[in-house]
């Protein structure tokens, strides 16, 4: 069995850190049935922080000039709480400790501190914070920061929210002692196991937004520099990459990078984090400019599909329609299918290739299993709430909805497109917990069976 606190992969945490934030990004709204109660009405009889105490939050009217309304999400003043890290905690503020132990790294402890309204400006900024350290000097520390540019005040003390318009930036120390390297290709087996240690270093700053009158199409711009430093592995029985595969890690050793990524999407999604109907089809290109060789690029092309379905377990809200009138997000279950290519150009460090394994794809299989030129993955969910309302842990603090997810993820690697797609895939069946704290604010455990083993992933946000 892996976890991923036996085995933390530097890369795979900040992304994690990053879906954190991405959770408190705003989310449109619900389309407003003909014959429910007027959104106006509905309000003015709740209460006055605009959340119902079961948590519902009412839909309400945004304003006629805000144009692309459902790329912005309402945000109640019951969740726009004022004071410190303290008496915001469970709202906007969370902390989460823990302890981890394995015998290549010894025992480990770790936090991760999260302030989605650090600045008190309406929760636009959000600032992350992880450190940790084991007794035999594995070490990670990232620092993460998020700033949306448009947002919106409500007479109520509420806030509207544009979802996919931001600035980042994070940065990020690392000393990985039990990084894992099968070799390149789709035939690897588990006895082809090695590990090397990874002293990485790197900061990025990014921006993403609207760049024409098109309201489903965003760019993106990343701007990364990084450095990694390589040694002999430390996991116990398992030969190292340094000696198993001289010429590649040599080859990958000391290296700084300038990474330059540029992307579009055409996204109709209702959203990006946790959307409910809508496809998406996306470009991405990661330039690599390093100190040891020519350019080198990596392309990568994305595609999702999501449909809303009734539901096993709940009424998808239809009463509380019918007694309660509309709300900003209602419980939804859904199909959702995505998948990814990714295809690499030029030589690159080992590291960088396209890989496969891990929380986001073949899920049954540790970080970085498959690795080669070329991967695609496709991953297929049933997202359905077991307790649509949830429930409060204490005081305000409350799960909005709790969740299962089960699901299948099928992928491939290869030199080339040919071998990628011609040999037998990959398939990794498997099962997931959602925990809900708002709708964008995901939780997931994911377990799921692979040739190798059951692999156990606990992430932040959706893997696609």
């Amino acid at each position: 069995m892996y976890c991923i606190h036996g085995n933390p992969d530097s890369r795979r945490v900040i992304r994690s850190v990053s879906l954190v934030i991405a959770a408190t990004l705003p989310l449109s709204a619900v389309e407003v049935d003909s014959e429910a109660p007027d959104p106006g009405t509905v309000a003015a009889t709740t209460a006055t922080l605009g959340q119902d105490p079961d948590g519902r939050i009412p839909l309400i009217a945004k304003p006629a000039e805000i144009a692309g309304q459902e790329r912005w999400r309402y945000i109640p003043a019951a969740r726009v709480k004022e004071g410190g890290f303290i008496e915001r905690f469970g709202i906007t503020t969370f902390a989460v400790p823990f302890v981890f132990s394995e015998e290549a790294i010894g025992t480990g402890v770790g936090i991760g501190l999260i302030d989605i309204d650090f600045m008190h400006h309406d929760r636009r900024d959000t600032a992350a914070l992880f450190a940790s350290r084991t007794t035999l000097g594995q070490e990670q520390y990232a620092l993460v920061w998020q700033h949306l540019l448009q947002s919106r005040r409500m007479p109520d003390g509420g806030i509207l929210q544009k979802e996919t318009s931001f600035i980042d930036a994070s940065a990020n120390y690392s000393n990985t002692l039990t990084e894992r390297f099968f070799g390149l290709g789709p035939d690897t087996t588990k006895q082809d196991e090695t590990s090397y240690t990874d002293r990485a270093t790197w900061a990025e700053i990014g921006v993403q937004g609207e760049p024409t009158r098109l309201p489903d199409l965003i760019g993106q711009v990343h701007l990364r520099a990084e450095h990694h430093q390589l040694a002999a592995g430390e996991v116990p029985g398992e030969p190292s990459t340094t000696v198993a595969y001289p010429t590649l890690t040599s080859e990958a050793d000391d290296i700084t990078s300038l990474i330059v990524r540029t992307g579009v999407i055409w996204d109709t999604r209702d959203s990006s984090a946790n959307p409910y109907r809508g496809y998406s089809l996306g470009v991405e290109a990661d330039s690599y400019l390093d100190s040891g060789g020519p350019p080198a690029v990596i392309l990568t092309g994305t595609a999702t599909f999501t449909q809303s379905i009734p539901s096993l377990f709940h009424d998808g809200g239809l009463h509380d329609l019918r007694t309660r009138g509309p709300e900003e997000n209602p419980p939804t279950d859904v199909i959702a299918v995505g998948g990814f290519w990714k295809r690499a150009y030029g030589d690159l460090p080992f590291y960088y290739l396209p890989s496969l394994g891990g929380a986001n794809s073949l899920r049954g299989y540790v970080a970085n299993r498959f690795v080669d030129a070329v991967a695609w993955d496709v991953s297929a969910e049933w997202r359905t709430w077991i307790l649509p309302r949830g429930f409060t842990i204490y005081d305000d603090i409350r799960v909005e909805r709790l969740g299962l997810a089960p699901f299948c993820d099928i992928g491939r690697v290869g030199h080339d497109a040919q071998q990628a797609l011609a040999g037998p895939v990959e398939v990794n069946p498997g099962i997931s917990l959602r925990m809900e704290f708002e709708r964008a604010f995901v939780l997931r455990l994911d377990v799921a069976r692979s040739a190798d083993q059951i692999g156990v992933n606990f992430e932040a946000g959706m893997s696609f």
